[in-house]
């Protein structure tokens, strides 16, 4: 990603950390162009809602995985339950956080995007109200292919589905909002940089607040 590593150290705090304990931490720093900036003023209703799938996990939601998986189902790091296709459990916790900044940048360099937002803690409706405007609301229908990882989880730990999506990115980790006649092109250009997308919604007028719809969600979240 263009990224130089400037700097690194190690250091021993004895007396802080118990014996055999250690702590790895990382840091980026960066500038954004001002023509980049997207501050979410030029979302609107009938804008189109594009899902970026994830590779699993990601960052978040690893403390209820953990209880679920380890604690609760008893499962050991390299056991292969069945929903996970072949795959380990380790194997599925630490699948690489997808970057989308190649997929991205060509939209946002064509001004393509009204609206980003980066699916963390919080899942879907915990990020993505954060740039919505004041009147308007993001209308969400799930029901994609989401990694089986999910899956395994929410049913050997009895998880709400509304409660997955609070916390869980769900399979979709980067969500662009953009005007229903940028779609094909920011369709094409992020196929040519080797990534995917697919409509999960749409802008409509609101109160700023973020709709969730499909199976165990038959209120709305």
């Amino acid at each position: 990603n263009g990224c130089a590593l400037i700097g690194g150290e190690t250091a021993e705090m004895p007396g802080f950390y118990a014996v055999g304990d250690y702590d790895v931490a990382g840091t980026i720093v960066g500038v954004v162009e001002r023509s980049l900036v997207l501050t979410g003023e030029r979302i609107e209703k009938g804008h189109v809602i594009l899902g970026f799938p994830s590779s699993g996990l990601h960052t978040n939601g690893y403390s209820l995985a953990r209880s679920v998986l380890f604690e609760m189902a008893g499962l050991s790091v390299d056991d292969t339950p069945s929903p996970l296709r072949g795959m380990t459990v380790a194997d599925a916790l630490l699948r690489t956080h997808r970057s989308y900044l190649h997929q991205l940048m060509p939209c946002l360099r064509e001004g393509l995007v009204s609206g980003l937002c980066h699916i963390t803690g919080g899942g879907i409706p915990g990020n993505l109200e954060r740039v919505l405007p004041d009147d308007c609301n993001a209308v969400i229908d799930t029901g994609w292919d989401a990694p089986p990882v999910f899956g395994l989880i929410q049913t050997l730990g009895s998880v709400t589905t509304p409660e997955m999506y609070e916390v869980f990115n769900m399979g979709v980790g980067m969500i662009a909002i953009a005007a229903g006649d940028s779609v094909d092109r920011i369709m094409q250009l992020v196929e040519t940089a080797g990534g995917s997308a697919f409509p999960v919604g749409i802008v409509e007028p609101g109160s700023g607040r973020v709709v969730l719809r499909g199976p165990g969600l038959e209120e709305g979240l």
